[in-house]
């Protein structure tokens, strides 16, 4: 079964960007739907966006028009670049993959693969 890494946590200051990188091990993710959930402090892991095997996207109301996701198959990689970042959006960000092709639900229980998660801190 295919494995999740996430990369590309850290600090920034309110209004800057960074760009987080899911990649798969064990296994391909071309034919998976991948998205990326995040979890604050004292608060319920929550949706975020999502991207289905043919590259239909979903994004969380909160982070629209800020963070984008993005695929490369040939890297075996899911993407989310995030931008005009706010102090709100500081949360571990983590990786799931779906056994199916299609995004379908923005439940955690629709996703069943899941990586370690990576710190993203947003300082005002």
């Amino acid at each position: 079964q295919v494995q999740l890494v996430e990369s590309g946590g850290g600090s920034v200051q309110a209004g800057g960007s960074l760009r987080l990188s899911c990649r798969g091990t064990g296994g391909t993710l071309s034919w998976n739907a991948v998205g990326w959930f995040r979890q604050a402090a004292g608060k319920e892991r929550a949706f975020v966006a999502a991207i289905s095997a043919g590259g239909g996207t979903v994004h969380a109301d909160s982070v629209m028009g800020r963070f984008t996701v993005s695929r490369d198959n040939a890297k075996n990689t899911v993407d989310l670049q995030m931008n005009s970042l706010e102090p709100e959006d500081t949360a571990v960000y983590y990786c799931a993959a779906r056994s199916s092709a299609v995004i379908e639900t923005t439940k955690l229980q629709g996703w069943n693969i899941w990586g370690q998660g990576t710190q993203v801190t947003v300082s005002s």
